[in-house]
């Protein structure tokens, strides 16, 4: 029907078509608004108590690893039932690509199944890298402290202290060997001055999103931070390096 037309809007005016418009607008202004609607403090997926999958369990580590300063321990049971899962995945998708009876839907399938394999192997992969950096940059941290060393596996532990020692020979014949014999070594900790060893800046802010409802924290200015579930707080990470480790609170 043409809008420009004059009986356009004289068949507006018909009566059938009054009492339509009349009964549809009654119905509008009964309608629920939906301002009147009460919006959840917490998102429902939050609400639901759910065990998690693999999957979401290295996500959750993979995030925790990435925007914490310290090294956390390692996931080596998870990442090695996934890895597994990896194979036995990219086996099964292989077989079925050379199948020659196999349809053009089970072709889509096959796709989508390896489009998310692809998806953990990126996870892992960012996953491990992560750590391999902070190991690197803490190597001689992680050599001198035993408790971060149980954090590690037996062979990120024998790579940091590979990176050590690479480190300290490299520095010594750079640099070392020209100075005096008490400026030589790369562990002083003069007066007043920040320690050679690179170590961990825990009193970093992150943000944390509480997985329960926590236990009160005492912040470093002596209040204290409730945490319910869902709620997201921006603290150091010191007050909840506890927390994160029992897996009450998560990183974001």
């Amino acid at each position: 029907m043409d809008i420009d037309d004059d009986d356009f809007f004289t068949n507006l005016d018909r009566p059938g078509r009054a009492a339509n418009n009349n009964a549809f607008q009654e119905r509008l202004r009964q309608a629920p608004r939906d301002d009147d609607a009460e919006i959840p403090d917490v998102p429902p997926f939050m609400l639901e108590e759910e065990e998690e999958t693999p999957l979401q369990q290295l996500i959750r580590h993979w995030m925790n690893e990435r925007h914490s300063p310290d090294i956390l321990p390692n996931e080596g049971e998870l990442l090695a039932g996934l890895l597994d899962h990896i194979r036995s995945q990219s086996e099964t998708v292989q077989l079925l690509r050379t199948d020659p009876s196999s349809s053009e839907e089970e072709h889509f399938r096959i796709m989508l199944v390896q489009t998310e394999v692809e998806r953990v192997k990126f996870i892992v992969r960012s996953y491990l890298r992560t750590r391999l950096f902070k190991i690197e940059k803490f190597a001689r941290y992680i050599m001198t402290n035993p408790e971060v060393q149980q954090r590690l596996s037996e062979s990120e532990v024998e790579h940091a202290r590979r990176f050590a020692r690479l480190t300290d020979q490299h520095f010594y014949h750079s640099v070392l060997q020209s100075l005096p014999d008490t400026q030589q070594t790369l562990d002083d900790q003069p007066p007043f001055v920040p320690s050679m060893v690179t170590e961990p800046d825990k009193a970093r802010a992150v943000f944390v999103l509480a997985r329960q409802d926590c236990p009160p924290v005492r912040l470093p200015d002596g209040t204290a931070l409730d945490m319910q579930k869902g709620h997201i707080s921006l603290t150091p990470y010191s007050v909840v390096e506890q927390l994160i480790a029992r897996g009450e609170v998560e990183l974001v």
